[in-house]
This record gives structure tokens, C-alpha cells and sequence, in this order.
């Protein structure tokens, strides 16, 4: 019991020292920031993050719509807000499986077919934003070399996972597992590495990444200041990469330090940088978790005890894997 509640109060209390510590370095200089903050700025990043949701729900449909799984784009957009909502809760992205159990429940899809779902998207969402900042790079001076590793290496991992794709078609097992394996594999070929899938789903990315950046434009924009975009861009890239990495829940934390850094690039003061980091996650967490919510109404009442059970059995799992 104690190593399943240590999964979730530890990373929570990491996100939360975090940024405690970020915003205490820099209160007195906050709060005079906080004084010159124009709120038509906000209404505009809120609106353009509810249209990168839109996008992503169409991505997501598209997805699903080649595993012969029909979805509508709410049903799609309501199962990627409730799955990040949970993310939001719980460490090590678990809450993506949530969105398994639903496509379970709702559509009677395989489990493979879920998980594929979720590879697709991943994948696509790694390739686009290391691209992205690979070509912001190009209009920002003076960038670290860690900067680039970082982008990089998602970048190499994920153009190998699409070579192995088309290699691993060959390859055949009557072993079970390696089977299921295979299985979800030509799913994810299915899925990805058709022409007008790979069009389409590329498209949409980079407009969802882009829309991402752009909110984060108008919080620049919100307490009057001037960044490049390409500034900017690169800094969501860094703090979206860092966030996959599961140390935190939804990345709370070190998203805000990985735009801070990336910030005092442009000679940002630090107090700004951090105002601005911590408002541009608050924005998409607090975005989040309102379509989460207005999604589990939408989905019904069997949801929430539906995702309880699913993450006590992953946590149960967790606590038996220390022994």
C-alpha cells in the first residue's frame, strides 16, 4: 500500500518543490509583473488552446478511422482530454491507458488496437516537434549543445521505430506474445506508413504544435514582452520533450524549467521567464482538466470507477514489481 501511494505523493511533491522554488527566487519581481499583465492576451491563448484540442481529436479520429475503429471528432477529442486529465493526476503517463479501457467500453476495440492508437500518436508527436526544433535552431544564436541532443535523440529514435516498422513486416512468430507484438505492430503500419495517413497525421501535427506555440506567444504577449517566435518555439519543443520524460505528473515542474532556460536565451529576465513558463502550463493544464471533466459527463457515469479500477491495477502492479 505504501509503494502505491509513494508512486503518486513523491512526483506530486517533486512538481510542487519545483515550482515553489522557481517562484520564490523571483516573487517580489512576480507581483510587479503580475501588474502589467493586458487579460485580452489570455482570452486568445485560452481560445487558441481549445483549437490545438480541436486538431488533436481530428488526428485522433483520423487514427482511429485506419484501425476501422468509427469515432467521431468528439468522441476522439473527449478521449484524449480525459486520458491527459488523468495524466495530470498520476506519474509515469499511466493515464494514457485510459484511453484503452474507453475504446474498450465504448467501441469494442482490441486492446492492440488501443495501444496502436496511442504508438501512432506518440510518434507522430515526437518526429514533429524535434523538427520543429531543428528549424527553430536555425534562428536562435548561442544554443547549448545539450539543446540539441535532446532533440536529436527522440528525433533518431523515432525515424528508427518507422524503419523497423517496415522491416519488422516481414518477420512471423507462433509464439503468442511475439505474436500480439506483431499484431499491434501492423496496426501501427497500417495506421502510419501509408501515404495519405502520413500526409494528414504530419499536416495536423504540425499545426497542433504550432497552435501550442502560439499560445505560449500571446502569454509572451500578455505581459509585454518581445521574444523571437523561434524563441519561443524552441522552447516548447525543449519543455515538451523534457515533459515526456515521466518524473512528473504532466510534466508539472520541469516543463517551467525547460522554458526558463530556454527563455534566458533571448536575455529574458528570470522572473518573467518564469511567470511566463508557469502561465503558459497553467493555461493547457487548467484547459486540460476543464475538457476532462465536461468529457467524463459527455462519456457517462461508468468513467471514473472505469479508470479507478484500470489505475489501481497498474499501481498494484507497480508495488508488486518492488519485491
Amino acid at each position: 500500500m505504501y509503494r502505491k501511494i509513494t508512486a503518486i505523493v513523491i512526483p506530486a511533491l517533486i512538481s510542487a518543490g519545483l515550482i515553489a522554488y522557481m517562484l520564490y527566487r523571483v516573487w517580489d519581481d512576480l507581483l510587479t509583473a503580475l501588474q502589467h499583465l493586458v487579460p485580452f492576451y489570455l482570452l486568445l491563448a485560452v481560445l487558441v488552446c481549445l483549437g490545438a484540442w480541436w486538431f488533436r481529436g481530428v488526428r485522433y479520429e483520423q487514427i482511429l478511422s485506419s484501425l476501422a475503429i468509427r469515432a467521431g471528432i468528439a468522441f476522439s477529442t473527449a478521449c484524449i482530454f480525459i486520458s491527459q486529465t488523468a495524466n495530470l493526476i498520476v506519474p509515469a503517463r499511466l493515464g494514457d491507458l485510459v484511453r484503452v479501457f474507453i475504446l474498450q467500453h465504448e467501441k469494442e476495440a482490441t486492446v492492440s488496437a488501443g495501444i496502436s492508437s496511442l504508438v501512432v500518436e506518440r510518434v507522430f508527436d515526437i518526429i514533429t516537434v524535434s523538427l520543429l526544433g531543428l528549424a527553430s535552431i536555425l534562428f536562435v544564436l548561442d544554443v547549448p549543445a545539450w539543446f540539441l541532443e535532446i532533440i536529436l535523440i527522440p528525433l533518431g529514435i523515432g525515424i528508427v521505430f518507422f524503419l523497423f516498422l517496415v522491416f519488422a513486416e516481414r518477420v512471423r512468430s507462433e509464439n503468442k506474445y511475439l505474436r500480439l507484438i506483431f499484431t499491434m505492430l501492423e496496426q501501427v503500419r497500417q495506421a502510419s506508413l501509408t501515404i495519405r495517413s502520413m500526409i494528414v497525421l504530419s499536416g495536423i501535427s504540425f499545426v497542433i504544435w504550432l497552435m501550442d506555440a502560439v499560445v505560449c506567444l500571446f502569454v509572451v504577449l500578455m505581459f509585454g514582452e518581445q521574444i523571437p517566435f523561434a524563441v519561443i518555439v524552441l522552447a516548447i519543443v525543449i519543455g515538451n520533450l523534457v515533459k515526456a520524460i515521466p518524473i512528473t505528473p504532466g510534466g508539472i515542474g520541469t516543463y517551467e524549467l525547460a522554458l526558463v532556460a530556454t527563455f534566458s536565451l533571448a536575455g529574458v529576465s528570470p522572473a518573467v521567464a518564469t511567470l511566463i513558463a508557469v502561465i503558459d502550463h497553467l493555461i493547457k493544464n487548467l484547459v486540460t482538466l476543464a475538457g476532462g471533466v465536461i468529457s467524463i459527463h459527455f462519456m457517462g457515469d461508468w468513467v471514473v470507477p472505469t479508470i479507478r479500477k484500470a489505475l489501481k491495477r497498474e499501481l498494484k502492479e507497480v508495488g508488486q514489481a518492488d519485491h
